[in-house]
């Protein structure tokens, strides 16, 4: 039987992920009382259970123990039993903002803010985290990416190194993400906008690619880009990141960072263990500031 525990911060996507894992043929139960876990886990360890992929979502929803579940997962260690956890996970900024639209409560806060409910619940679940067999950050993630990325792990059965990579195009006359963990700057190379036929284009559209990519300067700052990805990513796995940020800049954020974000995304979705997805961040902001002039 694969056995998977479903759990993370309040806001970050456990229950659609249970319902994604539903369809992906996972018996699933949401908010089982702590206490029934050894014999939920029993009932269907047994040979001629039918059920072989079961999922189980436990969060801090009715106040359950958790250093209950952390006495009962030592023990399920004890015994041998083989469990997976997926940890969903997402920042606070992104967390508080998912509470706000919904205009939800959240489950520790009280009558109080939701920044210290989220507090609380990190504090709570921490341990969890820690053992987490695949952690997902969903701060950056649409509801179809978080799908793609459960298939890879429980469908594909791909390996999985907890990271998920943003690359994300952007001008710096709008600012430099505040996200960001690498900051690249393609200013140097020759700009598009200066070809009439080209300006109104991006870097979505293969005749901007064609004129950035031909410059051998491009060639060489994407070959040195790569080597340099390739030498990091390895080392944020091990220090344990699970979210990575690149942002590529040019000046308004349309054709040549658009070019290369898309060039190095082409690069990174051929690795098969951690998820990566596209930004343009500014790719249409220089059509609203025309239209407004």
């Amino acid at each position: 039987m694969r056995f998977v525990i479903v759990t993370g911060m309040s806001g970050a996507g456990k229950t659609t992920a249970l319902k994604m894992l539903e369809d992906m043929g996972y018996f699933c139960v949401d908010n089982l009382p702590i206490p029934l876990l050894p014999r939920f886990v029993e009932m269907f360890s047994e040979p001629e259970e039918e059920v072989k992929k079961v999922a189980l979502g436990i969060d801090v929803r009715g106040g359950q123990d958790f250093s209950g579940l952390k006495d009962v997962l030592e023990d399920m260690d004890a015994k041998k039993n083989e469990y997976e956890i997926l940890f969903l996970d997402a920042s606070d900024d992104v967390l508080i903002k998912r509470y706000k639209e919904t205009r939800r409560q959240h489950p520790l806060s009280g009558s109080g803010r939701v920044d210290t409910g989220i507090a609380k619940e990190r504090e709570k679940i921490m341990f969890l985290k820690m053992k987490a067999t695949y952690i997902l950050d969903t701060s950056k993630m649409l509801t179809r990416e978080l799908k793609l990325e459960l298939e890879k792990i429980f469908v594909k059965g791909q390996s999985f190194c907890n990271l998920y990579i943003t690359v994300m195009s952007f001008g710096f006359k709008y600012g430099i993400p505040q996200d960001s963990d690498l900051v690249f700057d393609v200013r140097f190379l020759p700009n598009p906008y200066y070809i009439e036929s080209l300006r109104e284009k991006t870097g979505n559209d293969a005749e901007v690619q064609d004129y950035v990519m031909e410059n051998e300067k491009t060639q060489v700052f994407l070959e040195k880009l790569k080597d340099m990805v390739d030498f990091l990513i390895p080392n944020y796995i091990l220090e344990g990141k699970n979210q990575l940020v690149i942002s590529i800049g040019c000046t308004g954020g349309k054709h040549r960072s658009v070019t290369l974000a898309n060039a190095l995304y082409r690069i990174l979705e051929q690795k098969e263990n951690y998820g990566v997805r596209i930004e343009h961040r500014d790719i249409g902001k220089d059509a609203i500031t025309k239209r407004k002039e």
